[in-house]
């Protein structure tokens, strides 16, 4: 299977995780039909915009290729119906709702981690690892926090279990294998994105968070 095939499947994963939880935070937040959609679409697509405008790659992908903007908007359509119809049956399991979401955001970020280091290997920036990095880890979080900014919630990456940390460490990883032919691109992609859901993973089972200062007011 050839590279380009396997980053188109691995992105619109990607589109589709995040369009979930786009949708799912619009519905927390009673946004009507059109409100979910929005959110889902921008939730999926932000990050990478964002990534394109950087590298100078404009329009970006998601203008230049309708099947990031189809997806999304086909994913929010259709969690929007089955809440529609099945939420209060969902409410009852709102533990596992909470992890399912929490396990297609961290796959989300993971894969956009990877998209987000090939794009600036792509635009001729390999031999820059602190912006293939930044750009990385901007594609993972970008949409997230457009989603909470716009859902009127603190952006998850300011407060929450290492969430911009797991990305920064999956595009390090990443980036050091592609750059140095550590192993085949399969394989960077497994380890770089794997690694990402790890530390995801294991922030949520042991309730990982980076310091913060209390009782600022005692």
């Amino acid at each position: 299977m050839n590279i380009e095939l396997v980053m188109l499947i691995i992105e619109i994963i990607g589109t589709i995780a995040f369009a979930i939880t786009g949708v799912i935070t619009a519905l927390e937040k009673k946004f009507d039909i059109f409100g979910a959609l929005v959110l889902g679409t921008v939730t999926a697509v932000g990050g990478g915009i964002v990534r394109d405008l950087i590298l100078g790659y404009t329009p970006p992908m998601a203008f230049r290729k309708s099947v990031y903007a189809v997806t999304a908007v086909a994913t929010s359509l259709v969690v929007f119906i089955i809440a529609y119809f099945f939420g209060k049956r969902i409410k009852k399991h709102y533990d596992v709702y909470s992890q399912v979401i929490n396990i297609f955001d961290s796959i989300g970020l993971a894969v956009f981690v990877v998209g987000g280091v090939n794009s600036s290997i792509a635009c001729g920036f390999e031999e820059n690892m602190f912006l293939s990095i930044f750009v990385a880890t901007l594609t993972g979080v970008g949409g997230g926090v457009m989603r909470d900014i716009m859902a009127g919630k603190v952006p998850k990456i300011l407060r929450k279990r290492v969430y911009a940390l797991a990305a920064i460490v999956g595009a390090i990883i990443y980036y050091l294998l592609i750059h140095y032919s550590i192993c085949s691109t399969t394989l960077a992609i497994i380890l770089g994105a794997g690694s990402v859901l790890i530390i995801r993973i294991l922030a949520t089972i042991f309730h990982w968070n980076l310091p913060t200062v209390k009782n600022l007011d005692e």
